[in-house]
């Protein structure tokens, strides 16, 4: 059963309305001034509010601007006894359902009441199916145990308002992240509004993001608006939050405490319903630690930490996410031998997600064949595509640089020309991975002399770590040449 508000100060009009909806078996609600009627908002589940114009305390059209604020898929319509154009238009803008006049009649009151339900209802079952829609997470694609737990922080996080701090490596997808936990928040009807923080000079963050009034500064030709007027009632995303100067931290620390802001130049304080989701590529505890980050401000943003993991930590997904931007790109018949799809799995994908998507766009301008090999897989990653299909010999990129080729000359010692086993390349995963990390340790062991501190530095891991690694692989140094230990 809808339930539905009456506000107005005469009580000859409340006993009129509620009868008359009574009767069509609505559950009736009513109040004598704006300030009352608020209050049963607050408490009430309330489907449709009729409210007067001429109201004590607080005026109709205001209390119609904190209601479509508070309270955004509620309709309102709005009746005056003093109707004129002006004010009908006025209310339409507010937000008003339509503009009733006294002497109320009944078949116009009862048509407003169905078409505003009805319609509010199609609005309710349309923003149900986006977010059943939205649930299915198409956009954040992969099945591993990391990107399912960032799934379900996403789910828990856009349930409230609370701020979020999403932080992970360039590339990573953590845009996509501030905009799923958007979409599938009660605010995801309104704005939502991203700010690069690194791509704007300090002059001109603090009218960037709160706005300026006319002739606040030179060129300042007009008043203007900031990012967080224009995210009110939405979210707003403050991407690489981490590159903000300090001055500006201050300002944004100012406004979330207040939920005011003030544009530049202007002396009116303006209030705002924003809700922040904040991202860096950057260690904040270091920085606030270093004194480049404002510490009371990294508290007021890290209310819900969401960390999105590098793609080398889900080297499952990769496969997936690859087929996944083919098939965006319309690139539905092609395959990789096993062989290329083993490659593609063990690269450590620097540029993360973002860097594989570049990679899929490659394959798709630019394979010649339905069936692509270790070979042409190589030649994409290293960019040179000239030998697609055809393709003789290359080095893989990142960890795996030197796969086909002898490695380097590092002096005369076992590991001199000790060339990459392609047979990991037909293992099955885990083998492949244990294999080549023995094969990478030995190799770097012997390039650095035997030396334990100077290969973990170069390895960038500590000596403990290294030694861990000999004891698993069973690596024993012999005069400065690694060799593997026999088994007991």
């Amino acid at each position: 059963m809808a339930s539905i508000l009456i506000i107005d100060d005469e009580s000859g009009i409340r006993r009129t309305l509620a009868s008359i909806l009574e009767d069509e078996k609505y559950e009736v609600f009513t109040a004598e001034d704006a300030i009352i009627g608020i209050d049963i908002l607050k408490r009430e589940s309330i489907s449709l509010v009729f409210l007067d114009v001429l109201l004590p305390n607080l005026g109709g059209l205001e209390a119609l601007e904190q209601i479509r604020k508070g309270w955004p898929h509620l309709e309102v319509a709005v009746i005056s006894g003093h109707a004129n154009i002006d004010m009908a238009v006025r209310a339409v803008k507010l937000g008003a359902f339509d503009f009733l006049e006294k002497p109320l009649s009944l078949d116009k009151v009862l048509t407003v009441c169905r078409n505003a339900l009805t319609l509010q209802n199609l609005r309710k079952e349309n923003r149900e199916l986006k977010k059943k829609s939205r649930l299915t997470g198409d956009e954040i694609v992969g099945t591993s145990a990391k990107i399912e737990e960032v799934r379900t922080l996403i789910r828990q996080a856009a349930a409230s308002d609370a701020r979020i701090l999403i932080t992970g490596d360039n590339g990573t997808g953590k845009e996509l992240v501030a905009q799923a936990i958007h979409q599938l928040s009660s605010r995801a009807d309104n704005a939502f509004v991203e700010v690069n923080c690194a791509a704007i000079p300090d002059t001109l963050i603090e009218s960037e993001l709160f706005g300026h009034e006319k002739g606040a500064f030179t060129d300042a030709f007009s008043s203007r608006k900031g990012r967080f007027e224009i995210a009110d009632g939405g979210t707003l995303f403050l991407d690489e939050i981490g590159d903000m100067s300090l001055m500006a931290q201050a300002k944004v620390l100012r406004a979330l405490q207040e939920q005011k802001i003030e544009r530049v130049g202007g002396e009116k304080t303006i209030g705002v319903d924003v809700r922040i989701v904040a991202a860096t590529n950057k260690n904040l505890i270091k920085e606030c630690e270093e004194g480049r980050f404002r510490q009371d401000l990294f508290f007021r943003l890290n209310v819900i930490p969401i960390q999105i993991p590098p793609l080398r930590e889900r080297q499952e997904d990769i496969p997936l996410l690859l087929f996944h931007f083919l098939s965006s790109m319309g690139v539905e018949k092609i395959e990789f031998d096993d062989s290329a799809l083993q490659i593609l799995t063990v690269y450590e994908w620097p540029g993360n997600v973002r860097e594989l998507r570049n990679f899929a766009e490659r394959v798709a301008v630019m394979h010649r064949e339905n069936r692509l090999g270790d070979k042409a897989v190589i030649d994409l990653l290293q960019k040179t595509p000239a030998a697609l299909g055809n393709s003789t010999t290359s080095d893989l990129p990142g960890t795996l640089k030197g796969a086909q080729k002898t490695q380097p000359n590092v002096g005369n010692n076992a590991f001199s020309n000790h060339s990459f086993p392609i047979q990991i390349l037909e293992m099955r995963y885990n083998s492949a991975k244990e294999s080549f990390e023995k094969f990478y340790l030995e190799y770097q062991l012997a390039k650095n002399g035997g030396i334990i501190a100077r290969t973990a530095e170069a390895l960038g891991i500590y000596p403990s770590n290294l030694h861990a690694k000999l004891r698993k692989y069973r690596i024993v140094i012999n005069g400065g040449k690694p060799t593997l230990a026999e088994k007991k």
